[in-house]
């Protein structure tokens, strides 16, 4: 599914109007789409006490509009709540306000308070602020989401973006966020987005999609359920790839020991773990010494895990390396600082926040910038970058990028990054051909691995390896 910036999304907006379509259609549109997941939602809806907090902006101007289709419902009560006086709202929100006066409806400039004392609302709809938000929301708009906090047992409906969402203020927790023609950047990456948006539901409001430009998309099973379809009955394990992982220096063997056995289980046919202690290693990894490995018969690298000071051989290694590449952990830290350009999807990095900021040369990566990096790093670079973390975000070299929704907290400890490094080395080893999709398939299973995981270990308990005993139930829910 296409992601937009709240630029990309005016620009719909915008040639959408062109074609044809009238800007307070295009609002009408939006209101019916809300009313109508409020009423699936909300079950009977005329026994809902509800209210609508409307900014001044187009946002307003849809709650205004589901006002109106919620007074044909005849629901138990309705309130509408402005954030600005009425002389402030033009164009389409001034139009709305003006029809829904017609109806009867009075809008307020202040909460009631007997609503708050009462606790009598079962519903409010966060109609204050859509997207393209600069800064915290301040003033009327920002007592009106504090305001919600007011109704504990009230469901809240965002339309749009939950107001304040991104501004790095107070923000609106909503319970179901109702986005239109495509998820906005927001939904996925703001600070908070996960617990603020909900339930996230995409509609469409008459926006051709031609019109929806390409360039951020959201990861989906769909994209690379074919990767899991059966094998073969005549297959072989050199059908599928033989992973060397290049790591395991003294006292570290334990990190490419967990990639190589994760090579495996994402289904790689053979893996040569070069190391200083092959004695932790699994039965069915093969070995060779850190000092003296090669690459002969190899089909795919992995550079990194737990290599150490050892990190001095990497240079010559990437140099003369012609097969696809992972690189991790100390074989970062070995090319950061330098100009090292990649061979494009053969080349794929998979670092930290604190691994991409030595690699840009910087004290830190701001979370605000994460996308902006990741994107420009990839092209400027030539390679396919995974940028772990929250979200993790897949960005290749032509500019395309991707998020990643799978993931917990509890993934927060030792060893679930060398996991991830021969998932998805494993992953291209089986798809040479397809080393975006295998990618982006290694990153989302890792992460639903550790959620499936959570969910049974506690996040508390959940260790690197465990992820591996998950992963099996994860495939099994793509295909």
């Amino acid at each position: 599914m296409r992601v937009l910036t709240s630029e990309q999304m005016r620009e719909v907006d915008r040639l959408t109007i062109e074609e044809g379509v009238p800007s307070i259609a295009l609002m009408e549109n939006a209101a019916h789409r809300v009313v109508e997941e409020m009423v699936r939602e909300f079950d009977p809806i005329d026994r809902q006490n509800i209210v609508i907090l409307c900014g001044k902006g187009n946002n307003g101007g849809d709650g205004l509009a589901i006002a109106r289709l919620l007074h044909e419902y005849r629901v138990g009560r309705l309130r509408v709540v402005l954030a600005a006086d009425p002389s402030e709202f033009t164009g389409d929100a001034a139009e709305n306000l003006k029809r829904v006066r017609e109806l009867g409806i009075h809008p307020v400039f202040q909460v009631p308070e007997k609503l708050r004392e009462r606790r009598e609302v079962n519903v409010v709809v966060d109609a204050l602020l859509g997207t393209g938000l600069k800064g915290p929301p301040t003033g009327r708009t920002a007592e009106l989401i504090r305001a919600t906090r007011d109704f504990p047992q009230a469901r809240i409906v965002a339309v749009d973006m939950p107001s304040g969402l991104g501004g790095g203020g107070d923000c609106v927790r909503a319970d179901i966020t109702v986005t239109f023609t495509a998820p906005k950047v927001e939904h996925y990456l703001a600070p908070g987005a996960e617990e603020h948006v909900g339930r996230l539901v995409v509609s469409q409001i008459g926006s051709p999609p031609w019109l929806i430009p390409a360039g951020l998309e959201v990861s989906s099973p769909a994209d690379f359920r074919h990767l899991f379809r059966p094998r073969k009955p005549d297959a072989h394990k050199g059908d599928f790839g033989h992973v060397l992982v290049v790591g395991g220096a003294p006292g570290k063997s334990g990190a490419a020991a967990m990639a190589g056995i994760a090579a495996l289980r994402a289904g790689a046919g053979l893996v040569t773990v070069a190391c200083s202690d092959s004695s932790k290693l699994a039965l069915e990894l093969m070995s060779e010494s850190l000092d003296n490995f090669s690459l002969e018969r190899k089909t795919v690298l992995a550079v990194g895990p737990g290599l150490g000071e050892r990190r001095g051989l990497v240079p010559n290694l990437l140099k003369d390396v012609g097969i696809p590449t992972v690189i991790d952990a100390d074989g970062l830290n070995a090319i950061a600082g330098t100009d090292f350009r990649g061979r494009g999807l053969h080349t794929v990095l998979t670092p930290h926040p604190g691994e991409m900021a030595r690699l840009l040369g910087v004290e830190r990566i701001s979370e605000d910038d994460r996308l902006k990096v990741a994107r420009t790093f990839a092209q400027e670079r030539n390679v396919c970058l995974v940028l772990k973390g929250y979200r993790t975000l897949i960005a290749l070299p032509d500019g395309n990028v991707w998020i990643n929704t799978t993931g917990s907290p509890a993934m927060a400890t030792g060893g679930t990054g060398d996991i991830l490094t021969g998932m998805i080395s494993g992953m291209i080893g089986q798809f040479p051909n397809e080393i975006d999709t295998a990618v982006r398939a290694a990153v989302w299973l890792h992460g639903r691995a550790g959620q499936l995981g959570a969910q049974e270990l506690t996040e508390q308990c959940l260790i690197a390896t465990d992820l591996l005993h998950y992963l099996p139930k994860a495939i099994r829910e793509i295909v």
